[in-house]
């Protein structure tokens, strides 16, 4: 019972107890305690938990869930995957005429913009095509999100992160209209013929600024095709202003663009365009790709996009439940890939959109170290480089431009009303790396949270401790030997080692598969549990693990990945 006492004793100090300099940081921001939540601990390691307080409080967690989308899209695809949109013909090509349809299915490609249309149009001359006698049909049916363009989360309904997603994604949905003051000219960015625009304005010689400087602009989607008026003064003296805002479908901005691409390059087009999925006499021309889906991802973070995570969210519903991707689909994929490989920590988490732009999507701190720590473990560097570097990108390029925090923090923030909040890794002057979770939903002001979150990953930078442990943990529980352990040999004699997770099953691996491990002479642990883990090692430092990782991928499995797993569910291992 003593020791039972002294174990709860030291629990609570434990979770409770703050540094003096993170408690400094609170008083003086004048923000209750009870509306942050902080988790701070070394990267990577189970037990140095530097910081802890209402770590397991459920929180509005904004712009930061959208680590959790772009990490399940890394596990599921990979940091190479490319997104396509594919281009298909359902009649023949017969000197240079194409007697049929061009058809383009779209996959959700976020980054399908009007700086792709030259190579589209090169592939298509490329495969003979100089005449269309039908029609450019767009089949968008990969998504099933309906037809709204505006999420209409705010009082900004046009503005670009209000944007829907949609199948067949072109410029991110938005609509860019130049204005030039000095020519008296208003235009299209981008031809297209889907809405119209009203130019009202007044040029008036007066300094570019104030009511002046910018336009007024008033949209009217009610109509089948939407109208943007141009109204008020503006300066003869101001210099060109793109009005960026959401205002059509993006399948019609494409088609529009794409024929007048054609036309300029001598394709003719005689139909108009059609909505319709890939017939099965379909076959297909070529196929268009994204850039790597690790760019994607850095921009999805470092930007906080909206519409990207939309659509990573949607593209992973499809790739695990088959399509059409719809938000339910994207919501469970996300749980359950990262719950498969171990990085869903426990707690209340509702994803929503996957976005953050949502009230009603909720995690807590801890919940989310977990995910960042297991991303830490697995992708090192590679991972960290996506999120905002402090003083040099992204949200955080400002912020910590001029302190020590520079080139020190990879963060992701969010920003919603009442909620401010920033994670991700900080590196303190003496190498240490710290996964660092500060969740503020506060109905202060947000500068107040902001300037906490601040103070807190300055004081980290300086900090030289190494953290204690933040829970008690209990001894492995003992397994008797059985059918899956032929030998058991004590874990406690282990160093705390790095292991290669070369694969997981439903089912106990079979002889064949460790046969492969065991003619490598590797040793390897089969872990029971709601799966079948193996695990090779351990091995005393990451770089000989790394070594083994590369053997192991060539040789045994090419999903394999490094792994600091120190507690395992079982008191016995099998060794080779």
């Amino acid at each position: 019972m003593i020791r039972v006492f002294i174990a709860a004793v030291f629990l609570s100090v434990a979770v409770w107890a703050l540094p003096a300099g993170i408690e400094s940081a609170i008083r003086q921001s004048g923000i209750p305690k009870s509306d942050i939540s902080v988790y701070i601990k070394e990267a990577g390691s189970s037990s140095r938990v530097v910081a802890s307080l209402n770590a397991q409080t459920t929180r509005t967690p904004a712009s930061v869930i959208k680590v959790m989308t772009l990490y399940a899209a890394v596990l599921k695809l990979g940091f190479d995957y490319r997104w396509p949109t594919q281009f298909y013909v359902n009649g023949r090509i017969v000197n240079g005429t194409l007697r049929g349809n061009l058809i383009v299915k779209g996959f959700g490609d976020p980054t399908l913009g009007s700086s792709n249309l030259d190579a589209i149009v090169s592939q298509i001359k490329q495969k003979g095509v100089r005449h269309i006698t039908g029609s450019i049909v767009i089949d968008r049916s990969y998504f099933r999100v309906g037809t709204k363009n505006s999420s209409k989360f705010d009082e900004n309904p046009y503005s670009p992160y209000n944007a829907m997603p949609d199948a067949m994604m072109f410029n991110e949905r938005v609509s860019t209209i130049c204005v030039e003051p000095r020519k008296n000219s208003v235009s299209k960015k981008s031809p297209d013929g889907s809405y119209i625009i009203h130019n009202q304005l007044k040029r008036v010689n007066r300094p570019c600024r104030g009511r002046y400087a910018w336009p007024h602009v008033k949209i009217d989607d009610s109509k089948a095709v939407p109208e943007v008026w141009l109204k008020g003064t503006i300066s003869k003296r101001c210099q060109k202003r793109d009005i960026c805002q959401v205002i059509t479908k993006p399948y019609l901005s494409f088609y529009y663009a794409l024929s007048a691409a054609l036309k300029e390059s001598g394709v003719t087009v005689d139909g108009t365009m059609r909505l319709a999925k890939v017939p099965k006499s379909a076959r297909i021309l070529f196929t268009h790709y994204a850039v790597p889906l690790e760019k994607i991802i850095a921009k999805t973070a470092k930007k906080s996009n909206n519409l990207y995570a939309r659509h990573i969210l949607l593209l992973l519903g499809a790739r695990e439940f088959g399509a059409p991707a719809t938000l339910e689909k994207g919501r469970r994929a996300i749980r359950k890939i990262l719950m498969a490989h171990g990085a869903l920590g426990k707690g209340t988490l509702h994803i929503d959109n996957g976005s953050g732009l949502s009230r009603s999507s909720k995690l807590n701190a801890k919940q989310l170290a977990t995910l960042l720590d297991h991303a830490y473990v697995r992708y090192g560097m590679r991972w960290m480089q996506t999120l905002s570097i402090a003083g040099v990108d992204g949200t955080i390029k400002r912020r910590f431009r001029g302190t020590a925090a520079r080139k020190r923090a990879w963060m992701k923030t969010g920003t919603l009303k009442h909620a401010k909040n920033i994670a991700g890794y900080v590196k303190s002057r003496n190498g240490r790396y710290y996964t660092t979770v500060i969740l503020v939903n506060t109905k202060k002001s947000r500068w107040k949270a902001a300037k906490l979150e601040d103070a807190i990953i300055l004081w980290l930078v300086g900090y030289k401790g190494r953290g204690g442990s933040a829970v008690v943990a209990a001894p492995d529980p003992v397994v008797k030997k059985d059918a899956y352990h032929d030998v058991s040999v004590p874990d406690a004699g282990i160093p705390k080692p790095f292991y290669v997770q070369a694969g997981s099953f439903a089912h106990y691996p079979s002889h064949a598969y460790l046969q492969k491990i065991a003619r490598e002479h590797l040793p390897y642990k089969v872990i029971p549990g709601r799966e079948f883990k193996v695990l090779i090692g351990p091995f005393a430092t990451e770089k000989e693990t790394r070594r083994v990782l590369k053997r192991v991928r060539e040789r045994i499995s090419t999903g394999a990945f490094l792994t600091t797993k120190t507690k395992l569910n079982t008191g016995g291992v099998r060794l080779y």
